[in-house]
């Protein structure tokens, strides 16, 4: 990636924070569904500090969020395994009958094993509160019941972690660079670091609960034309004209929704990076939001975290398929070479080529997800970005959030319309399987 290593040692002494590892001393929750929340809270702010890609934070979140349901589903009857009705897991392991157990507390081992295995660089932002979770339990429990559940929870993590060591991620690891196309309408790295393309071969990740990365195709984009009449350009003189006359509250819903994890800043011959929350990252905020606000038991709490980890993976999976299928040139480039050289969009380009709109596809499908556990018309204060960037807004329904962080992508320059459209119209079907497969 150009300029990447330049920007990451500039990092390093300009950055702009929003967490650390030199985290305070860790206090833990007495409730259970307390301590879940801060378990998926700490894994947030260790994705933003290590700086993963969207698709690879929304990986993370998968597995470590099922690791944690398949421990403490056990903690009521009756609750089924989601990870066995999904592509590549065997049967989960079960606890011993007429024994012991805390579940809360094999769940938090499930999760924090899974997370040190799935590649977080930064485990030791993690440590200090894991092991504040095992003295809070150890101090509560008799030593055998907590060591019965410790090793329940390393049993359930075995399993999660073997299908996310054949999934295809290692293998991606070792993928050349994406540097794009000069041909005409095809994608090319863009201003202002000129990046090449991240996770380009993101569709040879194995799904969950799609057949395939293609299941959900979206029909082809218009073809690219310079033809000012054209339903290309059409679509770019939309962009360019809507970018030229924003108002003050689409500024704002763009900025709101950016969730850029890596922004680099240009001050001069200075550049520094920005940190900030993931579009994945967000939407798991979105669903504590929800367990909070209904006061969802433990369970709940783990299965809604669980069932919108799945929403966003396979969403990105289904997206970026087509994204380097269609390799569709961005508005900024076009419009820099046919319209205005000095143009630049609200928010910065992201490196990877344009159609369909990620935002579009992965929030639908979660906001599909999360209708189905808490209702069609749920409003809800969005505060999950409020410690990042300062920001809340309210809306009355996660698909009205959904709705509006897919035209945010138009507000900031960096979408053409129908990329939003046909990317919410993918994540809704990837959603609507999730949920007639894993919910219904």
């Amino acid at each position: 990636m150009k300029h990447f290593l330049h920007c990451m040692l500039l990092c390093a002494l300009s950055l702009t924070l929003v967490t650390g590892c030199d985290q305070k001393p860790a206090t833990v929750p007495m409730q259970d569904t307390d301590i879940l929340h801060e378990n998926e809270d700490l894994l947030t702010q260790t994705i933003i500090y290590d700086v993963f890609t969207p698709p690879v934070a929304s990986r993370i979140y998968v597995y470590t969020s099922l690791a944690s349901y398949e421990a403490i589903r056990f903690s009521e009857p009756g609750n089924a395994s989601i990870a066995e009705k999904l592509h590549g897991f065997g049967k989960l392991p079960q606890p011993e009958k007429d024994k012991a157990y805390n579940f809360t507390l094999a769940a938090s081992r499930a999760f924090f094993t899974t997370a040190r295995n799935v590649k977080i660089f930064s485990v030791d932002s993690l440590k200090s509160h894991e092991e504040a979770v095992y003295n809070n339990f150890k101090q509560r429990l008799e030593p055998a019941t907590f060591q019965r559940s410790l090793d329940f929870g390393d049993s359930i993590a075995a399993v999660i972690l073997a299908r996310a060591k054949d999934d295809g991620y290692l293998k991606s690891r070792g993928k050349p660079k994406f540097l794009g196309s000069n041909d005409p309408g095809k994608w090319r790295p863009t201003p202002p670091d000129y990046q090449d393309g991240i996770e380009w071969c993101w569709n040879t990740m194995q799904p969950f609960v799609m057949d395939s990365a293609a299941q959900f195709m979206p029909p082809r984009p218009p073809q690219y034309s310079t033809d000012t009449n054209s339903v290309f350009f059409k679509g770019v003189k939309e962009v360019y004209h809507i970018a030229k006359n924003l108002t003050d509250e689409q500024r704002l819903i763009a900025k709101y929704w950016d969730d850029n994890p890596f922004v680099i800043e240009h001050s001069g011959h200075l550049m520094f990076g920005n940190k900030k929350i993931t579009p994945g990252g967000h939407w798991m905020g979105i669903a504590a939001i929800a367990a909070k606000q209904t006061k969802a038991d433990a369970v709940k709490v783990a299965r809604t975290y669980a069932l919108t980890a799945i929403a966003l993976y396979e969403a990105f999976i289904s997206c970026w398929d087509e994204k380097y299928r269609s390799n569709y040139i961005r508005p900024v480039t076009v419009i820099n070479e046919r319209i205005d050289p000095a143009w630049s969009p609200f928010l910065q380009t992201p490196p990877f080529p344009e159609y369909t709109s990620g935002h579009s596809t992965i929030t639908r499908s979660a906001a599909v997800v999360l209708s189905s556990l808490y209702g069609d018309h749920m409003a809800f204060q969005d505060t999950s970005d409020l410690h990042y960037i300062g920001l809340q807004r309210h809306f009355n329904s996660f698909v009205e959030a959904a709705d509006e962080a897919s035209i945010s992508r138009v507000y900031g320059g960096i979408h053409y319309r129908v990329s939003v459209d046909e990317g919410a119209n993918a994540g809704r079907k990837v959603g609507e399987l999730i949920v007639s497969k894993l919910v219904k």
